[in-house]
């Protein structure tokens, strides 16, 4: 490599923009993907925000920029906010140097179902050791668990298990998702990314249980990624027939990000056995 070449190299990595300006920069773009009820302003600044207080994600943003975009605009498709519970940005390491990868969390999930109109609440909880869980499937609509919520998670035991259902506004149960701790495991395994120290895998153990069972609660609840309660809402104020939530064609979303973990090699739901557990 001649001098010349060198100097150009250089010149290219300092001109480069700091990760917030290449957010900006890309400000209409994210726009343009983002659901209609989004606010991009807001949104573009939430994430320049995320980027300039971790150290680990700036230096994997200005390592691999299209990583950034890439998980940046995943997250604005589905209008998730991103670095928080709704949408990780993590570091990972790839051929020894930091990316960026995008992961859908469980409180995102959540919030895609709430959006759909259809979903009037939604319960997922883990279950430990020290807590009293019964599920009968075909002879109860929903589990009953009994916790000392005033325990520490060392009073209350490991994990052991996590559920999953949504109660929907014409009052009937959705399906009810049961995993173990072998379920788990088996999503982890199979999730990119998993490995990485920075993974909330390892970071947030608890709320990645929460993911998992949210996430195949998923299949089963309608999803929006528009907020149709906005829409029925001003139906309703305009005096005119708003629309029937539970006749609402889910959009067909797809969660499962190129970029991010997946869980999909589980293809069944397990469903305890009844009694006391």
């Amino acid at each position: 490599m001649t001098a010349q070449t060198i100097g150009t190299a250089v010149a290219r990595k300092t001109d480069q923009p700091s990760p917030s300006a290449l957010i900006g920069n890309n400000r209409a773009d994210l726009a343009q993907v983002m659901p209609s009820h989004m606010r991009a302003d807001t949104w573009v600044r939430i994430a320049q925000g995320v980027v300039r207080r971790d150290r680990k994600l700036a230096e994997a943003a200005h390592n691999s920029p299209q990583s950034l975009m890439v998980a940046l605009m995943e997250a604005a498709r589905l209008g998730l906010e991103p670095g928080t519970e709704q949408y990780y940005l993590t570091p990972r390491k790839n051929r020894g140097k930091l990316e960026i990868l995008g992961i859908t969390g469980y409180q995102g999930l959540i919030e895609l179902m709430y959006r759909s109109g259809a979903v009037a609440s939604v319960v997922v909880e883990v279950v430990r050791e020290n807590d009293t869980f019964r599920w009968a499937p075909g002879r109860m609509v929903k589990p009953e668990h009994e916790a000392d919520w005033f325990a520490t998670e060392a009073e209350r035991g490991p994990l052991r298990g996590v559920y999953a259902y949504a109660e929907m506004t014409n009052g009937s149960t959705s399906k009810v998702v049961v995993l173990n701790r072998d379920h788990i495991a088996r999503a982890k395994e199979a999730a990119q990314g998993a490995d990485s120290q920075y993974s909330p895998w390892n970071t947030n153990e608890e709320a990645m249980w929460l993911k998992t069972a949210a996430r195949r609660l998923s299949k089963w609840v309608p999803t929006s990624t528009e907020d149709r309660r906005i829409v029925q809402g001003t139906a309703e104020r305009a005096d005119r027939p708003s629309l029937n939530a539970a006749d609402i064609e889910p959009d067909p979303l797809d969660i499962t990000e190129h970029t991010t973990e997946t869980d999909d090699a589980i293809d069944a739901e397990l469903v305890e056995d009844g009694g006391q557990q």
